[in-house]
This record gives structure tokens, C-alpha cells and sequence, in this order.
């Protein structure tokens, strides 16, 4: 195999591609870029049993062929040659690098030994408006678990029926579900997609135009120019929202967001590196009294609502209500209480399509 291409672009595609190679694996050929080159295209290739990505770029092909490349190495070296044409091609001491008057050489392994890729999926699909795509994963994969407890819950689960799309995402403290519609579907589709692929994918779209998802077989694609997005889905049972959202309140606060969040973010600091980080909220007719304590000190906050119903003192972690608050598109607040140990609901007050619930913190007083 021998090519030449312009160091920039292939820096480019491999900064996206190598977020698939693998971390921690036993796999040595899963931490590798998959490099081939043919009919003056270059297609890099990385995977890491879950998630998989290709992009084409163009390239002056002079030897057909392909091979594995240890992708952080070639990724960090290569971006290292932006500002010039860069040759390279196999032989037996690796993949030589020619840039100028230089070169470098990496060991690789054989193409062969890469795991085989079906990139031809196109059983089911739905296709979404690109900026909804990016504002509906802003909006929930925050609310997805991060450990491996139940992986399940390290996704999203999208729901799509009569283009009417709903994503639920939770970690067993809090949840997220946002509401909106989709361009066209080719039918129902219930799919959990991990929270990492849904994430890199939003990187890599616009705002402007649609984005159109595949899913055949347990596995979701989406095509991106000349960037291919592959990705197993999750399989198992996910929680209905429906079961477990409260639909009526003992106690109902309207409260301005901006005013809200700029106290939550300040009685945070001095929380920071707590474990629960642990807000405590008195509420009662003409405002809510935000109170946090720490070694380093104690805040005391008055934020003006509106209440409907019974005072109330709960306690939450103030990350979690911070976060949702920030993701509801709207400048007022609607928050429905029922207990200090009853899990509450934060929307828009003028409904946004979007719903968090979140569990209270359980305090000795």
C-alpha cells in the first residue's frame, strides 16, 4: 500500500474516526485504525465492539492495499503534520510516514485480523431535523448512568410511533423525557442507543438540514458526509416514564429560571466534591429559602415563586436540579412537590416537551 494525501485532511478524519478505538481491551487490534486505500480513496475505519466509525477522504492512491495502525499514536503523529503533504506505505518494517525530508515508521497489524463491519443497514429508519437531533440529546443523555450496574440505563431510549419521537433517559436518581416530532419514520421503532454514540454523533452535525437513522438487527447507523456512525443498541427492558411521573402535586412552585440556577450555581461552590452536594429547600408563600452547608461554609439564598398548595422543606442534590433547569427551554419554572421523600417533577411553565423527575436526598431533620 502506498498513498499521498494532504497531512490536514487525514488529521480530520482521523480525529473523528480514533473516538472508536478502544481503551482497556485485550484486543490489540480494536485500539487500531483500520487504513485502506483504493481507487484514490482513503477509508480509515475504527471500532471498538460497540461503536464504530468510517470516513472516506481523497487520496493519491499509487499502491492499493490496507492495514491496522495503533490509532492513538497515528492520530496524535499525524496531527503533528498539518501543514504539509504526507506519503505513506507499507513495508516490512511497518508503515513508513514521509513527510519532506523525514520519516517515521509504526509497527502494524494485518488488516485481516480487524474485526468484518456490515455498514448496509436499511430495514428500519427515521429521519429528524438536524438541530432537533442536537437539542434532544443536549436535553437528556446528561440524565443517562455513567456505571456499568445496569447498562441498559448508559443509553436513551427513543420511541418513535406517528412521528411523534420520545426520549427517556435515567440513572435511578433522576429522569429525563423530551417530547418532539420527527420528519418521517418507516414505522414504529423502540431502540435504546448508548448515550456515547448519540454524543459523538450531535458532534458532528449541523444545525441546518435532516439526519436520517437506520436501524436493522440490533444495530443503529447514521451517515454524516462522507463519515459512517455504526453502533450496537442495548437490549433488555427500560422503564416507562408513564409508570413512575407523578401527574398530580401536593405542592406547585412557578419560579424564574435565571434566578433559580444563578443561586443553585452559587451555593454549589461551596458544596464542591461533596457526595451528594445537598441543597435544602424551604418553601413557603412568596419565595423559596435555599439553604447548603459545608466545612468551607454555609449559603443562605431567597429566590422569589409562586406557590400553589403546602409549604414544604426538601432536600436534593443541587447538580441535578441545576442541570435540569438549564436544559428546560422556557424563562419560567414550573416545579410539582408531593413529600420530602417523594420524587418531583421540573418542566417549562408553558410546556417545552420536556420533563425531569428527580429523587430528593433523605435527611435526618
Amino acid at each position: 500500500m502506498k498513498f499521498i494525501c494532504e497531512g490536514l485532511d487525514l488529521s480530520e478524519a482521523l480525529l473523528k474516526v480514533s473516538k472508536a478505538c478502544a481503551s482497556k481491551t485485550t484486543v490489540a487490534v480494536l485500539e487500531c485504525v483500520k487504513v485502506s486505500a483504493y481507487n484514490d480513496v482513503l477509508t480509515l475505519l475504527a471500532s471498538d465492539g460497540e461503536l464504530s466509525i468510517e470516513k472516506k477522504i481523497k487520496a493519491d492512491v499509487l499502491e492499493e492495499g490496507e492495514v491496522c495502525v495503533p490509532g492513538k499514536t497515528f492520530t496524535d503523529f499525524i496531527n503533528k503534520l498539518v501543514g504539509t503533504s504526507v506519503s505513506l506505505q507499507t513495508k516490512d518494517s511497518g508503515l513508513e510516514i514521509t513527510y519532506g525530508e523525514n520519516t517515521t515508521s509504526l509497527q502494524v497489524l494485518p488488516a485481516d485480523d480487524f474485526p468484518a463491519i456490515d455498514m448496509n443497514i436499511s430495514e428500519n429508519n427515521f429521519s429528524i431535523g438536524k438541530k432537533v437531533f442536537k437539542d434532544v440529546i443536549a436535553r437528556t443523555v446528561f440524565c443517562c448512568a455513567q456505571d456499568d450496574s445496569r447498562p441498559i440505563l448508559k443509553g436513551c431510549l427513543w420511541e418513535i410511533e406517528n412521528g411523534e419521537l420520545v426520549v427517556t433517559a435515567l440513572d435511578g436518581f433522576r429522569m429525563a423525557v423530551v417530547q418532539e416530532k420527527t420528519v418521517s419514520s418507516s414505522g414504529h421503532l423502540r431502540i435504546v442507543c448508548p448515550a456515547r454514540t448519540l454524543n459523538e454523533i450531535s458532534k458532528m452535525v449541523d444545525d441546518e438540514g435532516e439526519l436520517t437513522v437506520y436501524v436493522q438487527n440490533g444495530m443503529m447507523m447514521v451517515k454524516i458526509e462522507n463519515t459512517t456512525v455504526m453502533s450496537r443498541l442495548y437490549q433488555g427492558e427500560f422503564i416507562d416514564y408513564k409508570d413512575i411521573t407523578p401527574t398530580a402535586f401536593e405542592t406547585e412552585v412557578t419560579v424564574q429560571k435565571s434566578e433559580l440556577c444563578e443561586s443553585l450555581e452559587r451555593a454549589g461552590i461551596l458544596i464542591r466534591g461533596d457526595k451528594n452536594s445537598l441543597v435544602v429547600f424551604d418553601i413557603k408563600p412568596g419565595g423559596i429559602r435555599i439553604t447548603s452547608n459545608s466545612e468551607i461554609g454555609n449559603v443562605l439564598e431567597h429566590v422569589p415563586c409562586t406557590l400553589q398548595g403546602r409549604e414544604l422543606r426538601i432536600a436534593m442534590n443541587s447538580k441535578y436540579i441545576l442541570d435540569s433547569a438549564k436544559a428546560v427551554n422556557s424563562e419560567e419554572l414550573h416545579i410539582g412537590f408531593n413529600s420530602p421523600i417523594a420524587p418531583f417533577v421540573l418542566t417549562a411553565k408553558e410546556s417545552d416537551g420536556s420533563l425531569y423527575l428527580i429523587l430528593p436526598v433523605r435527611t435526618n431533620n
